[in-house]
């Protein structure tokens, strides 16, 4: 079995450490392909499988938060990121983190319900998109 000296033992340390340095500097939610490609820069055998597995880990370890917005793909973020919100880009389709919040919603529950916590999303056009350059992958 091997031991966390081992080649296999340190390969996976390697490649954890290198996602989630990629999700820990991103500056919004990213797809696991986008991880996959920023991560294969500094690891180039990693492969899509051994992403999912350690978002998985990550997931369960309270290291990464995932980002799922209707009808998209589950998206990550580092936990450390305070409470924000998001935007997405209708035409792109990447979502970028809004470090604002509106506050107190519960104004607009109805009676008698309790708000216990809100996401807030914001869909248009990013800064790429909008001026009629080709988005970034």
């Amino acid at each position: 079995m091997p031991g966390a000296n081992s080649p296999i033992g340190s390969r996976g340390t390697r490649q954890r450490a290198a996602i989630r340095r990629v999700i820990d500097e991103s500056q919004r939610p990213l797809l696991p392909a986008e991880i996959l490609a920023v991560a294969q820069q500094e690891v180039p055998a990693l492969g899509i499988a051994t992403i999912y597995r350690n978002i998985k880990l990550l997931l369960e370890g309270g290291a990464i938060r995932a980002v799922e917005l209707p009808g998209a793909a589950a998206r990550y973020e580092s936990a450390r990121h305070a409470h924000h919100h998001h935007f997405q880009c209708r035409r792109c389709e990447r979502v970028f983190d809004i470090h604002a919040c509106p506050g107190d919603l519960s104004g607009l529950a109805p009676a008698g319900f309790a708000v216990e916590a809100h996401e807030l999303t914001l869909y248009g056009l990013c800064a790429e998109c909008g001026a009629g350059r080709e988005p970034r992958p």
